[in-house]
């Protein structure tokens, strides 16, 4: 579509700041009498002055065109379509502008008369002899040959006047810095959303993809919708071909061309620039694979020069002085880096990509101004990497580029920021030697004969190799909390000592002196007076006034009993229960009144005003009034008491400062919802009500930022955790978010209407089309408050995909991690768990039979309550360990509840105690089994040669010796589930029952209570292992009874003939029902554990005598 006129008010604008620079006369405008600018027709022509100049004025290219510039009047020489454009440029201006004229071109004559026109308006322009042009500048063509023949035959001195405009360029009004922004927010999502998610997955992956065919991709998705939101991707073009660099070849300029070269893993060189509407963006990044100690270092360096370069671009400084400003630095800091220095830092860019003239190099003299936009750009070159395994890893270069703006006051700013620090650029590989040397090891062997088990093939395959990582995980587990015992013990080393000190009873004086004392006529008749100035009720007492303040008194009741009423006041005192708030006394040996019962009579006499119980009722109803203010305000104090004092805001008065509107926030400053503004200041954020409430949430206060889509949720949020509370709404709050709504949160469930009704299809694409905006506008104000504190605060986002449902409070939510936090901020309230503060997570009531399991936080502040979350469904256990084990997180697991409370006062009361003991080590499953294996072992050896006076039970014992092993060979085929178990004797499966029972060496029947070595059987609370009773569950069971070895722990059953558990519970089920049912040879159903099972007295393996036994 061709362009309707150009815009007057620019045209103006502009064109005055030329004419003012050149009346000043500085540097090469004073020797300039006019100016002559010709632009022809050269696609291979990109950047020059001469277009540059055209785009600044009118917002278009115009080839084919000649631009007259004189003392009292500029001259455009053109064809008729382009005059018509430029027609609106003809009008007389009022503001001393010189006059435009408009000249088509004669092709008749060749524009020999129109030549001849512009030639004696340069020639009567001041001196007219010294003319200003663009010497770089040679079109080609027909018409710029004519033209350029003419001007030389009438023998004009001629200037280049290149940087005396550029210095005009330089200096961005408004709606160019406004156009840079969407051409930097351009690059930094092409960046951002192609090339390095391309390239971690080719690292990833381990692809061989070559520089070329990644600079082709970036140039394709820079007009790709996906990647480019926002913009005309019609009007977006790339400032240059796309540098990727790697391999040890580098060259840190921007001349460089992607070569054909395969991308290596090692320093991988990122340059690429967006052009939008003709003003150009740049960026430059590094992305390092496994960098070394070193590595990082230098890169950190490098960005902290960055940040030094930065704070130099003020106005009224020499682009030379920043220059040798820098230089310095690095002389200071890494003397060795001052050779591998790139030449110059960077250049003012915009219209034209590079302006030549304004370079942060030693012998630029220009002073930089505000609204200068600067293409900075800092790198090291030829840096040696001592630990690289190849030649291509030996040498390497870091760059890093940003466009940045020149403000009043402060550092320059980028344009948009771009993260840059080492984690957001860093890929970090696992090694994977170790890994292979498993898998080889796993590998199962191939099977020489090929038949009908040959199917399992792939089953017994998958099943090695899910075994493998539950083998790595364990052992990390195990590695960490070795870890994680010496790590608290240290920890609680240093905090010895800090005692709690106990909270005294505020001591509160009624009247401090007598002057205070009221003078009312209720008191010196000595009727019960309520003082509410002073927070004081005076009851007479033998005779006395006597005062008492309020926080003295707990409670009073009113009764009315006959013709009489009672009033009756409690006073605190020590023997009573104080509360959390209260404290204890300061003198609690003094004597102290407790009670006080006043009695009035209801019936007035002659002449009596009123009933002489109207002045209890009267104090009654004050007394509440006085006393409900004073805990009120006590209330607040409370709040209060532990609040750490926050630094002043700084208002910015920047009217571009970082704003959301129409936000709700939570908690609610009043008791119903209300809206407002969230607005980011220099040194925090400022949210301001419709009703003019203002919470102000500082920056250096935020422990975690988080950034919530609405994505799946009906609402879009950011939500702040803070370092200290923050009080508003006359309470303390540590979590503060901001919220809107994206839909509708309630249905109405009266609508009948066809779900592809167009109101409906209507309704369901606005609310796409706000979701998409919301999430912009969310995301750019995350970005730009990131830009603004220089990424000192950053945004966080949950992952969703990682996401398990749990009920911390009442409902069941979806918890969702961070990259530092657990997190649910749609419901209310909040749930967050930093996971920096967590020392073990303990999973609780994990029995394979059972649909839900629970989860304790553990902190690393053992004051700190523990803190549970319920009902996390049992499929999502192997998902929620494999998270915290990335997370480095301890966890252990139990089939029972434990009690925390008694848990966690057992270790604060003796910590040394508790690690001595082996610390955490009592919740692993590992400790109590490694131990209870070793008892079995002794115990099995004594009864080796343990002599039977009874033939029968030896031969017994011989047959279950014998089946022991044979178990023990099953154990896998059993688990897999198998069922050669069935096809067992009876006598079998008794003498398995028999042995199992043996082995414990505290059982004991009619056959082994008269042998040496049997104990009686150890009390109730006690385990074999010896573990500290101190810590109980809930039930007040032993901790320890979580690990589920019931060969180990025996526990009576609750039937009559039932005997105990073997190591296999299921198994030995199955046993101890088919040996009843052998016993007697009838089919009557019965189970080892089954209430209703009955042993007849026939049985000659356990008398009811020893059943008995084992129920006690």
């Amino acid at each position: 579509m061709a362009p309707v006129g150009v815009d007057r008010d620019v045209f103006a604008r502009r064109l005055t700041r030329v004419y003012n620079a050149w009346k000043e006369g500085n540097g090469d405008w004073g020797k300039v009498d006019a100016m002559a600018v010709s632009v022809g027709v050269d696609e291979e022509t990109v950047y020059s002055k001469s277009t540059a100049i055209q785009t600044w004025l009118f917002g278009y290219e115009l080839p084919d065109t000649i631009m007259v510039f004189c003392e009292s009047g500029v001259f455009f020489l053109s064809s008729k379509k382009k005059v018509d454009f430029l027609k609106a440029l003809e009008v007389k201006d009022e503001n001393g502008l010189p006059q435009v004229t408009l000249l088509v071109r004669d092709k008749n004559d060749k524009d020999k008369a129109n030549f001849e026109k512009l030639v004696e308006a340069l020639k009567g322009s001041k001196g007219g002899k010294t003319v200003g042009t663009f010497t770089k500048d040679k079109f080609p063509g027909e018409f710029m040959d004519s033209w350029r023949s003419v001007f030389s035959k009438e023998g004009f001195e001629t200037i280049d006047i290149a940087a005396a405009i550029a210095s005009v360029f330089a200096v961005k009004e408004d709606s160019e810095l406004h156009t840079m922004k969407r051409a930097s927010q351009v690059t930094a999502d092409v960046f951002s959303k192609y090339l390095r998610d391309q390239i971690m997955d080719i690292v990833d992956a381990d692809k061989k993809v070559r520089h070329a065919k990644l600079a082709e991709g970036v140039e394709a998705a820079a007009s790709d919708k996906k990647y480019v939101t926002g913009v005309d991707v019609s009007q977006v073009d790339m400032c240059y071909p796309p540098i990727i660099q790697s391999g040890g070849n580098y060259s840190l300029k921007f001349s460089a061309i992607a070569d054909k070269n395969i991308l290596h893993f090692g320093s991988i060189i990122c340059c690429l620039g967006a052009r939008y509407k003709s003003y150009c963006s740049n960026i430059c990044r590094t992305l390092l694979v496994n960098p070394t100690e070193k590595q990082q270092e230098n890169y950190n360096f490098l960005c902290q020069t960055e940040e030094e370069l930065l704070k130099l671009l003020v106005p009224g400084t020499k682009l030379s002085e920043v220059y040798d400003k820098i230089l310095e630095y690095v002389k200071k800091e890494k003397p060795n880096l001052v050779d591998k220095l790139v030449k110059n830092f960077g250049f003012v860019t915009g219209i034209e990509f590079r302006e030549g003239s304004l370079v942060i190099g030693p012998k630029t003299n220009a002073v930089i101004e505000k609204g200068m936009t600067f293409n900075v750009s800092l790198g090291f070159s030829d840096l040696k990497n001592d630990g690289g395994s190849d030649d291509n890893n030996k040498k390497y270069a870091l760059f890093i580029g940003d466009t940045v703006v020149v403000n009043a006051e402060g550092p320059a700013t980028a344009l948009v920021n771009s993260k840059k620090k080492l984690k957001s650029i860093g890929i970090f590989l696992k090694e994977d030697d170790d890994e292979e040397e498993d898998e080889k090891e796993n590998e199962p062997e191939t099977e020489k004969i090929l038949g009908r088990g040959r199917r399992t093939a792939i089953l017994d395959s998958k099943l090695r190799q899910e075994h493998t990582s539950e083998e790595k995980r364990k052992k990390q587990q195990r590695e960490l909390g070795d870890q994680l015992n010496a790590a608290a013990k240290a920890r609680l080393a240093q905090l010895k000592g800090g005692k709690e000190v106990e909270k005294v009873r505020k001591s509160t004086v009624s009247y401090k002196n007598s002057n205070q004392w009221p003078r009312d006529k209720e008191v010196e008749e000595l009727k019960i007076y309520v003082d509410p100035k002073y927070e004081t009720v005076i009851l007479p007492i033998f005779g006395m006034p006597v005062p008492f303040h309020i926080s003295t008194i707990k409670n009073i009741s009113q009764s009315i009993e006959g013709d009489y009423t009672y009033l009756r006041v409690n006073f605190f005192h020590p023997g009573a229960t104080i509360t959390k708030e209260g404290g204890s006394f300061p003198n609690p040996e003094a004597t102290f009144v407790k009670e006080v019962t006043y009695r009035s009579i209801n019936t007035k006499e002659p002449g009596e005003i009123s009933a002489p119980s109207s002045n209890l009722n009267t104090a009654f109803r004050m007394i509440k009034d006085v006393q409900k203010k004073f805990k009120t305000r006590e209330a607040e104090e409370r709040e209060k008491e532990d609040l750490v004092k926050q630094d002043s805001l700084v208002l910015s008065v920047n009217k571009g400062n970082p704003k959301l509107k129409d936000l709700y926030i939570r908690p609610n400053i009043v008791q119903k919802r209300i809206s407002g503004t969230l607005e980011a200041h220099s040194n925090g954020f400022r949210y301001t009500s419709i009703r003019g409430d203002k919470v102000d949430i500082l920056y250096n206060n935020i422990r975690h930022a988080i950034f919530q889509p609405c994505d799946g949720e009906m609402i879009i949020l950011l939500h702040f955790h803070l370092k200290n509370a923050i009080m508003f709404g006359k309470k303390k709050h540590v979590d503060v978010q901001f919220y809107t709504e994206v839909g509708e949160i309630t249905t109405d469930l009266g609508k009948h209407q066809h779900m592809h009704d167009r109101d409906d299809l209507a309704a369901e694409q606005a609310e796409r089309e706000l979701r998409h905006k919301l999430t912009t506008a969310f995301k750019s104000f995350c970005e730009k408050v990131e830009g603004l504190t220089k990424n000192d605060i950053e945004f966080d986002t949950p992952f969703r995909e990682l996401g398990y449902p749990g009920a911390p409070f009442r409902s069941t939510v979806l918890l969702q991690p961070t990259s530092g936090c657990l997190v649910n901020l749609t419901e209310w309230p909040p749930f967050v768990i930093t996971l920096e503060d967590v020392e073990l997570v303990h999973f609780e009531r994990v029995q394979f039979h059972l649909k839900n399991f629970d989860m304790v936080f553990i902190f690393k502040n053992y004051s700190k309550k523990t803190i549970m979350v319920n009902a996390i469904p049992m499929n999502m256990l192997d998902h929620v360990k494999n998270w915290l084990n990335s997370c480095q997180i301890v966890f252990t697991e139990g089939i029972q509840s434990l009690n925390w409370v008694k848990i966690m006062k057992t270790i604060t009361d003796d910590p040394e105690g508790f690690f001595e003991n082996g610390g955490w080590d009592f919740l692993r499953p590992e400790s109590d089994s490694e131990d209870d294996k070793d008892d079995d072992e002794g115990s099995e050896e004594d009864e080796t040669f343990e002599v039977s006076d009874d033939e029968e039970f030896s031969e017994e014992d011989s047959d279950s010796e014998y089946s022991e092993v044979e178990e023990d060979e099953s154990v896998d085929e059993e688990e897999d589930g198998s069922s050669e178990e069935s096809g067992k004797d009876w006598s079998d499966l008794e003498a398995e029952a028999a042995e199992a029972d043996k082995t414990h060496k505290y059982f004991e029947d009619e056959y082994t209570r008269g042998r040496p070595g049997a104990g009686p059987p150890p009390p109730p609370g006690k385990r074999p292992g010896g573990s500290s009773s101190a810590f109980k569950d809930r039930g007040g069971s032993s901790s320890s009874s979580k690990k589920h070895k019931s060969n180990h722990h025996p526990s009576p059953s609750k039937s009559k003939g039932s005997s105990h558990k073997s190591s296999h519970g299921d198994r030995h089920r199955s046993s101890n029902s088919d040996r009843h049912k052998s016993s007697h040879g009838d089919r009557h159903k019965s189970s080892g554990s089954g209430s209703g099972s009955k042993r007849p007295r026939e049985s000659s393996r356990d008398s009811p005598k020893s059943s008995k036994k084992h129920r006690k």
